[in-house]
């Protein structure tokens, strides 16, 4: 569910005309709903009722500061992949005592930031990086909190480019070694090792994948603890998927379908359980608005060239992936379909949205509009072909607000910086 509905014959974030935003801010921009942020977390946290279990929004499906602020005074806490981001979770009011950094190659500088920072824990990815956080942290004289990250060698049946628990995925630690170097963590200086961590893939959207991998995680759990070992945190990741609209899309399983699978599977471990979900909170609070420049007529089909690129939602682009497009103004009922392929004008084939999409007629300046694209879109833009970032807005109810200008050209060419060489 979301907030985006026709109201008077037009498209509303809320309570707001996104024909009125696009008068003001231009096209294309991003539109966040806060309601639907809202409704999204306190489902997914409602699920986990009665568990021992921390919420930390994974950062990198949507940093926008908005974003995370309104997540945070909901409770959240925040699963950050870099320094950058870690930076936006603090600055954003998380607290330093609910993030989660993880992430295969964490620099020196990020693990200090961290340590600094006095951050929940360090989720651990290999051997090489343990014996760097474990240097980092006994030369500032503290004490790392750790996770060991464990590689379960299972197949989530998601995207190639999303999956990250199979053993050929760069992430984590290959599971039949992870009771030898969570020994070896116990030992070292510097090093607290507070328990083990788990992320399979995104968008899963078969809660089989998760049992399988859970399962795994609780034989894990047992067996450091037959040796001795302390176990007391068990990170399981997010992955959750969402419906896009597809007609053949899978049904996505609920909130409360998955939190059972971590009841049956999880919930007799004794340890504090942390939940990383990303795109199942944003990905359908926002949506991205477009407008139309031209109607060409092919040879064999009909383009809708639009003033977006694949510079500022790259994810049809890079996974072949589908967004629901719908038109800004309401189709009477009943109105005629035509296929066509919805276009961006980077200089590349790839620029394209949607191909053989049936929609009503549109022509030159209408608004169209490009649902569930709250996730891995903004975070994912570029300056391709020295395009400027486009807007981000927020809505609250009847208000809403720029989160995040656009850079013009001029500032895009003025991160440049010319040699001695070739100055006048």
């Amino acid at each position: 569910m979301d907030h985006f509905t026709y109201k008077n014959g037009h498209l509303h974030a809320e309570d707001v005309a996104l024909s009125a935003i696009a008068e003001q801010v231009g096209t294309p921009f991003y539109t966040y709903s806060t309601a639907t942020l809202t409704r999204h977390f306190n489902v997914f946290a409602d699920a986990l009722r009665g568990l021992n279990a921390l919420v930390c929004y994974a950062v990198k499906a949507n940093s926008n500061q908005a974003v995370i602020r309104t997540l945070a005074g909901l409770g959240a806490g925040a699963d950050v992949v870099s320094g950058g981001e870690l930076t936006r979770a603090l600055k954003a009011g998380v607290k330093a005592r609910n993030i989660v950094f993880s992430g295969v190659g964490k620099s020196e500088a990020e693990i200090r930031m961290a340590l600094g920072a006095g951050i929940k824990q360090i989720n651990v990815e290999s051997e090489p990086e343990l014996e760097r956080i474990s240097a980092v942290a006994s030369d500032m004289g503290v004490e790392a909190p750790v996770a060991l990250r464990v590689n379960p060698d299972v197949d989530a049946h998601t995207h190639e480019k999303i999956s990250t628990g199979k053993l050929e995925n760069k992430f984590g630690i290959e599971w039949t070694r992870v009771h030898e170097v969570y020994a070896k963590a116990a030992n070292l200086p510097g090093i607290k090792v507070r328990g083990l961590a788990m992320h399979i893939g995104s968008q899963l959207l078969d809660l089989q994948p998760f049992r399988d991998a859970y399962v795994r995680a609780g034989d894990l759990v047992a067996m450091l603890r037959a040796d001795g070992l302390s176990v007391e945190v068990l990170d399981i990741g997010g992955g959750l998927g969402i419906p896009y609209g597809s007609e053949d899309e899978a049904v996505a399983p609920n909130p409360e379908e998955y939190a059972q699978v971590v009841r049956e599977t999880l919930s007799g471990l004794d340890v504090e359980l942390i939940l990383e979900p990303g795109r199942m909170i944003t990905g359908n609070s926002g949506i991205m608005v477009t407008r139309v420049i031209y109607v060409k007529e092919g040879a064999t089909r009909t383009f809708l060239i639009v003033d977006a690129g694949m510079n500022d939602l790259i994810r049809p682009t890079l996974y072949g992936a589908y967004h629901a497009i719908v038109p800004e103004i309401e189709p009477a009922k009943g109105a005629d379909l035509i296929d066509v392929d919805i276009v961006g004008p980077i200089c590349e084939t790839g620029d394209t949205f949607a191909k053989g999409r049936r929609l009503p007629a549109v022509k030159a300046g209408d608004l169209l509009v490009m649902r569930t694209a709250g996730a891995y879109g903004a975070v994912q833009s570029s300056t391709y072909n020295t395009r400027p970032l486009v807007a981000e807005v927020m809505v609250n109810g009847d208000q809403f607000a720029v989160v995040r200008a656009p850079l013009s050209v001029e500032q895009i060419i003025a991160m440049d910086r010319l040699p001695d060489w070739l100055e006048d």
